[in-house]
C-alpha cells in the first residue's frame, strides 16, 4: 500500500510528513536571492502538493532528478493559503518505482466493474443497428479497452484513471433522462454521440503519471482525432453504414463543447447536439467545482480560491461537503 503514514487530504498546517510520494515534476531553480533550491510536485494516494527543498539543493538535484518515487521528511506549511511541504530531508526510493506508482495513481471512487457493466447495458439499449455494431465494434477493440482506464482531464476535471468513463456515464445518464422527457429526440444518436464524444482522450492523454498531453494531442486535439478514429472504423469494418447516420454522429463529436471558441469547430445545430453540449458542462463543470471544494476544504478553508471557471468568483465549502 502507499506509504504515507497519514492521507495527506486530512492533514493540517505543521503536521510532519514523512514516506514516499510519486514525483510528477521537478526542477531546479534560482530565487530572488540568487539562491538554488528544488521546486517539486508530489502525489500521493490522496492528495497533489507542491515542496521546496532550500538547503544543498544543486547537489540534491542531481541525486534524484531522474526518480519517479521520492522518500521525504517535510513539515506542511502554507503559502498564498495553499498547502506546500517544506522538505528537510528527501532521497530516492529504495522500493519498486512501478509498483509504487500504479498502487497511487488517482483512479475513480467508483467500481470499475460495475461502471462498466452499466456502459454495456447501455451500448445494448441502442436499438439501431448500424449504431449498435458500430459501438460495440469500437468498444470491444483495444482501443475501446483503452477507454475504460484513461482520465478525462490533465487536472481540470475527472483527472483520474477511469475517470473518461465516469464522466461519459454521467452524460449518457443525463441524454437519457432527456431523451425521455422529450420523446422526439432521437435517443439512439445521442446515446452514441455521448458515448463517442470524448474518445478521442484515449490519443490526447497518457494514462501514465501526470497524465501529459501527447504531441498528437496538441497538434490536433481530441475532438477531431474521436471523429478520425470513428471513421476509420466505419470504413474499415461498417462499409454500409448509412451516410445521414455518421453525418449526425459526427455532428455531435465536433460540436459537443459547443461554441467554436471553445475549441468546438462547429456550434450544436441539431436538439441532440444541443442536449450532449449541456450535458457535458454540466457534468465537466460539477466535477471541477467539486475537486476545488475539495481542495479548499483540505486546505482548512471556508472558500475556495478565485476559479477562472466560475467568473474569477469563489465557492463556499460547506463544513460537511
Amino acid at each position: 500500500m502507499p506509504e504515507e503514514k497519514k492521507s495527506l487530504s486530512v492533514m493540517n498546517e505543521g503536521d510532519p510528513i514523512n514516506g514516499s510520494l510519486v514525483v510528477e515534476r521537478i526542477e531546479l531553480k534560482v530565487s530572488s536571492t540568487n539562491k538554488y533550491f528544488i521546486d517539486i510536485d508530489l502525489r500521493g494516494a490522496t492528495a497533489k502538493l507542491n515542496g521546496k527543498v532550500w538547503d544543498n539543493a544543486q547537489a540534491i538535484f542531481e541525486k534524484i532528478k531522474n526518480s519517479k518515487v521520492v522518500t521525504i521528511r517535510g513539515i506542511l506549511t502554507k503559502y498564498k493559503d495553499q498547502f506546500q511541504i517544506k522538505i528537510e530531508k528527501i532521497d530516492n526510493y529504495s522500493g519498486d518505482e512501478t509498483a509504487f506508482i500504479e498502487q497511487t495513481m488517482p483512479r475513480s471512487a467508483n467500481n470499475l466493474d460495475e461502471m462498466k457493466s452499466e456502459f454495456s447495458g447501455f451500448i445494448n439499449s441502442v436499438e439501431d443497428p448500424y449504431l449498435n455494431k458500430l459501438l460495440n465494434e469500437i468498444f470491444s477493440s483495444e482501443d475501446g479497452m483503452k477507454f475504460f482506464k484513461s482520465p478525462a482531464g490533465k487536472s481540470w476535471h475527472h483527472a483520474y484513471l477511469s475517470g473518461l468513463l465516469e464522466h461519459t456515464l454521467e452524460i449518457i445518464k443525463i441524454c437519457n433522462l432527456m431523451s425521455g422527457f422529450h420523446k422526439e429526440v432521437n435517443r439512439d444518436i445521442l446515446l452514441s454521440g455521448a458515448m463517442l464524444h470524448d474518445f478521442g482522450k484515449i490519443i490526447e492523454l497518457s494514462s501514465e503519471p501526470g497524465f501529459e498531453y501527447s504531441d498528437t494531442g496538441k497538434f490536433v486535439g481530441h475532438i477531431v482525432l474521436a471523429v478520425l478514429f470513428v471513421d476509420r472504423v466505419i470504413k474499415e469494418k461498417l462499409p454500409d453504414f448509412p451516410s445521414h447516420l455518421k453525418d449526425q454522429l459526427f455532428h455531435l463529436i465536433l460540436s459537443h463543447q459547443g461554441k467554436l471558441e471553445y475549441a468546438s469547430p462547429v456550434e450544436p445545430k441539431s436538439i441532440e447536439a444541443i442536449i450532449l453540449y449541456q450535458a457535458d458542462e454540466l457534468s465537466a463543470k460539477t466535477n471541477a467545482y467539486k475537486q476545488a471544494i475539495i481542495k479548499g476544504r483540505n486546505e482548512g478553508n471556508k472558500w475556495t480560491r478565485p476559479l477562472p471557471l466560475a467568473n474569477n468568483n469563489s465557492l463556499f465549502i460547506p463544513e460537511d461537503f
